[in-house]
């Protein structure tokens, strides 16, 4: 049996507490986009470690067998988007999440906790 929607996305910002992101976030935003029922935001201090981050939470997903829709942004490594279908993955560098401030954005959506890994 596999994993539900809730469960990927925990699994996700679990993988990106691992590896020493910063204020990882899950939040639920069903009913309020049709784009995706869970954003998992993260941030890295730097472009090695937003490519950390998001290589860890892929490989993550394939090993569960969920199936990666798309990638985003690597290359530059500033906000790396993940496409795990109803769950959507960003990873951004710290100074591009304070810019975009999804968070904010999205501050009707109610947060999901997790066990972040110290």
């Amino acid at each position: 049996m596999g994993l539900s929607i809730k469960e990927i996305a925990l699994l996700a910002a679990e993988t990106a507490s691992s590896k020493k992101a910063k204020d990882t976030v899950i939040l639920d935003i069903k009913g309020l986009s049709l784009i995706a029922d869970y954003f998992v935001i993260c941030s890295g201090n730097s472009e090695t470690q937003v490519q950390a981050i998001t290589k860890e939470i892929k490989d993550k997903m394939a090993e569960a067998g969920i199936e990666i829709k798309g990638t985003e942004g690597l290359d530059q490594a500033r906000w790396v988007l993940i496409d795990l279908g109803d769950v959507v993955v960003h990873v951004f560098h710290k100074e591009e999440r304070e810019f975009y401030n999804l968070e904010r954005l999205w501050g009707d959506a109610p947060r999901i906790e997790f066990e972040e890994n110290e």
